[in-house]
């Protein structure tokens, strides 16, 4: 059993740590707002560039010099996966929730014979795969000593990534991230980025019709294929940037969530560390007073 030295050395090292993850769920709580508020108010625009992209995709698809970020290669035997994980820990399940995600998408891949490669966004992203992945990686990005992300950052990997598919590194890209929902849950997600998703049946519910049922047609100037060279690049970025504010606004509500248990737990643990203390305590007290009376019954 522990002296009474040693347990009044854990009660206040653990109302320390209290005071540490208190202060810490303060933090994400103020910086949640803004990141929840940036994420949800990207989404609208970023679903909008997506639809519209489609739409405009539709009329060059099946041309010969359609852009290759709108069609791909043709091929799938190679798949880059941008993987967007947190810089830092402390944030629960968070980072080995995307990761695992990744991971089995990696595996999937592997099982149909597709040749897999990595650009991670995020140090423990980073951590994470290369201990199994190591091999695959071509790319690590991490923004730890930034106080806030950009848009030029998410500019930055769009450029790195047109240029790995003008040089033919890869076939189709794909973007994994935890997608916001709320403080307690965050959704890994895989999201195709080249070549460009054309969601057929949401464009048909949302597309204008005439009266009579017939499709709205609609006249470009300049050209489809002026506009896309122009938009895709664009998309792309905006995308990125999407998934990382989303990335973001996640981060903070686990670590909010997770220093929340942790103060919850670090308040059980002080209970009943005080309690034992105080048990300890008492029978000190109690063996002195019987080591008095006996001695002085002896006399």
């Amino acid at each position: 059993m522990a002296n009474l030295k040693e347990l009044r050395g854990r009660i206040n090292s653990v109302k320390s740590t209290r005071k540490i993850t208190q202060a810490m769920k303060m933090v994400a709580a103020a910086k949640l707002r803004r990141a929840q508020a940036q994420a949800e108010a990207a989404r609208p625009y970023a679903e909008r560039m997506e639809r519209m992209l489609a739409s405009l995709g539709r009329a060059v698809a099946g041309a010969p010099d359609a852009p290759r970020m709108l069609v791909g290669t043709g091929r799938e035997d190679v798949h880059l996966l941008v993987v967007v994980t947190g810089d830092r820990g402390l944030a629960g399940a968070f980072n080995s929730n995307v990761g695992r995600f990744a991971r089995n998408h990696i595996r999937m891949l592997e099982g149909q014979g597709r040749t897999v490669k990595l650009l991670t966004v995020g140090r423990k992203g980073t951590t994470y795969l290369r201990r199994d992945f190591g091999g695959r990686l071509v790319g690590e990005i991490s923004y730890l000593g930034r106080k806030t992300i950009g848009f030029d950052a998410a500019e930055e990997i769009a450029l790195r990534i047109t240029g790995m598919l003008e040089r033919g590194e890869f076939d189709v890209c794909s973007l994994i991230y935890n997608r916001w929902k709320n403080v307690i849950t965050q959704t890994p997600t895989e999201q195709r980025l080249i070549p460009a998703p054309m969601p057929e049946g949401e464009l048909a519910a949302e597309a204008a019709t005439s009266p009579a049922g017939a499709p709205a047609l609609y006249s470009y100037e300049p050209t489809e294929e002026e506009i896309l060279s122009a938009l895709l690049p664009r998309n792309l970025a905006i995308q990125i940037y999407r998934a990382q504010l989303e990335s973001v606004a996640g981060f903070y509500g686990s670590q909010m969530n997770a220093m929340d248990n942790a103060t919850r737990n670090a308040g059980e643990m002080i209970n009943r560390l005080t309690l034992n203390y105080n048990r300890t305590r008492q029978a000190n007290i109690t063996s002195e007073l019987i080591e008095i009376i006996s001695g002085a019954e002896a006399l």
